[in-house]
């Protein structure tokens, strides 16, 4: 089964395929951009010994000019250093890049967001070719144009809205995936039933064993449903100035816990499971949200094998890394709080004590 969910841009519009099998079809994808003569794939050294090898054979394979170029795996090397030895690289191949030439992004998030920013800055622009292998990547860094590397500072602070030009995700790659980062991936489609879908929250709690096991039409339909739903995010507040601040529900006070672990102590998923329990409970807190409605999506966090506490964090320290985070404007913090299951909305007076509070229940 195939599904196909179209993000709707105007001019920059493009298709996003879903289903088992499709890395083979990468080089038609890609040749079906047009005016394409040669591709680089970009992706890391835990991904590239296990696809980068069929990437390029498809790109080949439809005529294309095709090389791939490795970084070093995790979070800890998504940073302006590895960016700069990834550009060294890109134009050391051989033929040059040029302007016809599709820099395709091939792994999870990390390969997709610097992927994505080399694409964005390289010749001032090439055309992106999203090509995700995880699960937390399908749902949510392929899609809409997000790209960045780190800064010490905080997460994803250096980088540039740039679409991509289609996007292939064969959800047989998933089946390489550790439980961990699995695990990580459903945390964003939590994310996205708690924001828009209180049916998709139905869905996963009925297919949870399913989903842990990979069962690819039930894999393909989560998938698609939550590229929907982002999809529409994006198409209605491309720029993040609105409705697209609803993804970042669970994940600022996530985004501190995670740089607050050095971008490896905590996963990505892990931190935004966390981050959604503390915005839950805030929630509650505020009289937005009811308690059961909070438990339920702490119980289901907790059977698809994500943290629910984290005892020993700081919560004046997690305050501090906040005010770095990028959803702060004018000296007021905002934060994207549940309402009900199914619909959030942005709050811009969260206090540093309910802050505490919401980190104090993290601990337990």
């Amino acid at each position: 089964m195939e599904q196909t969910v179209r993000v709707e841009l105007g001019r920059r519009s493009y298709d996003v395929r879903i289903g088992a099998g499709l890395l083979g079809q990468l080089g038609s994808a890609v040749a079906d951009v047009g005016e394409v003569r040669s591709a680089v794939v970009v992706t890391e050294t835990t991904v590239g010994p296990l696809y980068a090898g069929r990437a390029v054979e498809s790109l080949k394979s439809a005529g294309l000019s095709a090389s791939a170029i490795e970084f070093p795996a995790g979070e800890v090397n998504k940073t302006l250093s590895t960016f700069s030895r990834v550009i060294d690289a890109l134009f050391a191949v051989s033929p040059p890049i040029d302007r016809s030439t599709v820099l395709v992004a091939l792994g999870g998030g990390v390969p997709g967001d610097l992927g994505g920013f080399v694409a964005a800055t390289a010749l001032r622009g090439l055309r992106l070719f999203q090509c995700p292998t995880s699960l937390l990547a399908d749902v949510d860094a392929s899609v809409g144009g997000k790209t960045a590397v780190d800064h010490e500072v905080g997460k994803n602070l250096i980088g540039a809205f740039h679409q991509p030009v289609g996007v292939l995700i064969d959800v047989a790659t998933l089946r390489t995936l550790p439980p961990r980062e699995l695990a990580g991936g459903l945390a964003e489609c939590v994310k996205h039933a708690v924001i828009r879908d209180a049916g998709l929250l139905e869905f996963i709690e009925d297919q949870a064993d399913a989903l842990l096991a990979v069962a690819a039409d039930v894999t393909t339909e989560l998938i698609a449903r939550n590229v929907a739903i982002k999809a529409g995010v994006v198409a209605a507040d491309e720029r993040e100035s609105g409705e697209r601040t609803h993804l970042n529900f669970g994940h600022t006070i996530g985004h501190a816990i995670e740089a607050r672990g050095g971008y490896g102590e905590v996963s990505h998923g892990e931190a935004v499971s966390l981050g959604m329990v503390a915005a839950c409970r805030l929630a509650v807190g505020r009289g937005l949200l009811e308690d059961e409605a909070a438990a339920r999506v702490e119980e289901l966090l907790g059977r698809l094998a994500l943290p629910v506490r984290r005892p020993g964090l700081d919560a004046d320290e997690i305050w501090r890394i906040m005010q770095h985070d990028k959803k702060a404007l004018g000296g007021q913090f905002r934060m994207v709080l549940p309402v009900m299951l199914g619909a959030v909305a942005i709050f811009d007076d969260i206090t540093p004590h309910a802050v505490r509070d919401a980190v104090a229940y993290l601990g337990g």
